[in-house]
């Protein structure tokens, strides 16, 4: 049986970490490096960080290896080094779990962070799924290898590379937890509804034992995509890990607009909105994630919010994302009106 399924079933809900590559550029990493180099060039540094967010509250760690596959190292000229670098990633997760574990008393667990390849996937790009799919089982046994509880496939926009990230990491025997990042306009990337990856996830061959979002634009729209996915598939265990806030940039640097108190409020609503597995992604740092904590431990499931509500506690959400307008129908509109300019 795994701990972390056994954790799930006996817990209401779970806090998640917060941002990984914001947290590490405080702490000295510089544009256009692989943070995942990291687990060797600086593991006191890496481990820090883990600690933060178990000291903070966070039941689930995500280990540093979102780039560890084979695709995004070769842009550093290491897709040589997937296994040690995330079996490093993993291990120095876990001892920090560990020793969280041991003081506080409660499980502390360790999830193995799977992004994106990169790639374009065919038929519109030169990536078979099955190539795919072999480089996320490399990655996924490493991770396994180093002692993660569950693999974490996020950051994900097209149904063809979800289909090859869960179809690798199932090689791994964990259980695995997918979330997209519904990034533009209440989409992904490539199109797809908060609705339809809820779908599409549960009809895969081998199920996500949790699916979410994560990243986007900020705290308001994660909750409406977490309104979408429960919606569409009131019975799955869904996963919010939102942005803090809105990046602006400011004296040089990438700067999010979340406060505690907004972070608060977003895991409030997250929760009321059907996530049960709770977190931030760019810009939470430690102190955000105790907020979160705290609200959590306070708070009464409530009523399932509004869109107008999550507007008004959390800031805007688009159109698209209200289900204000169809996003093919959109397309096809702008299509049609660029055609009527060219002739």
């Amino acid at each position: 049986m795994s701990i972390f399924l056994d954790v799930l079933r006996s817990r209401p809900w779970l806090l998640a970490d917060g941002a990984t590559g914001t947290n590490y550029f405080e702490m000295g990493l510089q544009s256009g490096d692989a943070p995942e180099f990291w687990c060797f060039a600086h593991p006191e540094r890496v481990r820090q960080l883990h600690r933060q967010f178990f000291e903070a509250g966070a039941d689930i760690v995500l280990t540093n290896s979102f780039g560890a596959n084979r695709y995004r190292l070769k842009l550093h000229d290491a897709e040589h080094r997937v296994r040690e670098l995330n079996r490093e990633a993993a291990r120095l997760a876990r001892a920090e779990a560990d020793r969280a574990a041991a003081a506080t008393g409660r499980t502390a667990l360790v999830a193995g962070s799977m992004g994106p390849t990169g790639e374009i996937y065919a038929p519109v790009g030169p990536l078979a799924v099955a190539d795919g799919a072999e480089a996320f089982a490399e990655q996924a046994k490493a991770l396994a290898e180093g002692g993660a509880d569950v693999l974490w496939i996020e950051t994900i926009s097209s149904e063809e590379e979800l289909r090859a990230a869960v179809m690798g990491a199932s090689s791994a025997g964990l259980p695995i937890v997918a979330t997209m990042s519904f990034d533009t306009n209440g989409r992904t990337m490539m199109g797809i509804t908060p609705g339809d990856f809820a779908r599409m996830a549960m009809g895969l061959t081998t199920r996500p034992v949790a699916i979410g979002a994560n990243c986007g634009t900020g705290a308001a729209e994660l909750v409406a995509s977490v309104l979408g996915i429960t919606a569409a598939c009131p019975e799955a265990v869904v996963v919010a890990k939102g942005n803090c806030g809105i990046p602006e940039f400011v004296g040089g640097h990438i700067h999010y607009s979340g406060t505690p108190e907004i972070m608060a409020d977003y895991a409030r609503l997250a929760r009321d909105a059907g996530a049960r597995i709770i977190g931030g992604c760019c810009g939470t740092k430690p102190a955000h994630l105790a907020a979160m904590r705290q609200a959590l431990e306070a708070h009464e499931q409530g009523a399932r919010p509004s869109v107008d509500e999550v507007s008004l506690r959390l800031g805007q959400v688009s159109a698209l994302a209200q289900g204000q307008a169809p996003a093919r129908a959109e397309r096809g509109q702008r299509g049609e009106r660029r055609r009527r300019r060219a002739h």
